[in-house]
Order: structure tokens, then sequence, then C-alpha cells
């Protein structure tokens, strides 16, 4: 593998090329340890040390970075990976890597989004919209479907509610919990109670 040519990024960080196409990029520091010139050959053995140890674990950390600034689709975090000049093979790993302890899920994803843009976009526009983001077919359906049946359980709590409350305004504590009592019971999800719940609180405020 020949080393065609070394591009600065910034003051400290170079793009290197190999036969002409973008390999990597490494610090200055970098460059001189492993001997990468311009117009030298790169040993198998050198790139792929280049690859497993610098690059895949400097990749790891970054999408950590990254998912810690804001919850991203997994076709989000590869194009920013790629985006930074990480090869193939460390992308890769790095995305496994958050994907094994659920940083990234994507059905988790367009299930939050969903729900987050419902009271302000059409469903057409939000799945258009997920879709961009690069989360399948399948996921997205299977999102509005969800945002569907959470629509209909909640119109059913109002109801119930209204008929279950034993008076008027913001609600005690104590009745609170009874009647939260009662919808879990009814096989209702938390979320959607604890929902209804904040819509009553925010009606006789």
């Amino acid at each position: 593998m020949t080393v065609t040519d070394i591009k600065g990024v910034t003051k400290q960080k170079f793009q290197v090329e190999i036969e002409d196409d973008p390999a990597f990029v490494l610090y200055k520091s970098e460059l001189l340890r492993y001997s990468i010139e311009k117009g030298k050959e790169l040993p198998e053995e050198v790139y792929r040390e280049i690859v497993e140890e610098v690059l895949t674990k400097r990749a790891k950390l970054r999408a950590m970075h990254l998912l810690q600034k804001s919850d991203r689709t997994k076709a989000e975090l590869v194009r920013k990976l790629q985006q930074g000049g990480y090869p193939p093979r460390a992308v890769e790993e790095a995305v496994s890597y958050v994907e094994s302890f659920h940083y990234i899920d994507d059905a988790r994803y367009a299930s939050l989004y969903a729900e987050s843009q419902k009271d302000k976009k059409g469903r057409a526009r939000i799945k258009m919209e997920l879709l961009r983001k690069g989360i399948s077919p399948d996921l997205v359906q299977k999102a509005l479907e969800e945002l569907e049946e959470s629509s209909d359980a909640r119109e059913s709590i109002r109801d119930l509610l209204g008929k279950k409350r034993k008076g008027t305004g913001a609600m005690e504590e104590k009745e609170k919990q009874r009647l939260y009592g009662f919808f879990m019971r009814k096989g209702f999800a938390s979320s959607d109670i604890l929902a209804v719940f904040r819509e009553s609180e925010q009606e006789n405020f």
C-alpha cells in the first residue's frame, strides 16, 4: 500500500490517502510514530495496527461523545463517524459497541420521535422525517402504529377519569395514587396514564 497524499485537516490532524483514496485521519505525532510519509509504502501490519489499536478505540470514544450530546439514529451516527475520517472497520466496530449497550436503538428513537411530534405534525410528515433519518420502513410503521394505539388508550383513560373522579379541580396526591392504581390494574401503560394526568392538571391550573 502506497501513501499517495497527506492533507491537513487542522493544524494537528491530517488525512492520509492510500492509492489515491482517503484512508484515515491521524494526528501529526502519529504520522511520525508510524513513519508515514507521502510516496512511502505502508506495511499491511502497520495499517492493521493503526485501524484496530488507534482508530477503532478513538471511534468508540467519538461515538459515545456524539450520543451524549443528542440521541441519534444508527444511520446518523455512521454518517457522523464517516465525516470524521474514520475507516469502515473502525466505524463498524464503534457502532456495534454502542449498540451493545443500547445507546443507539432505532426502534426506541422512532417511538420517542413520533410521540414528541404527534401534536405538531401529521403522520405522513413524521413518517417522511423518520425515513430520512435512516430508520427502516418496518420500524417507522411500528412506531406509527404504537402512536395510534397510544392515542386510543389515552382517549379511554380520559373517559374513565371523568367517570371515576369524585370531584372537579386539581387532583390531590391521594386521589391520583388511587386512580393510577385503578388504571394500571386495567392494563393501561404508565406513560399513557401519566400523560392524561398531566393534561388534567394543565386544564385545572
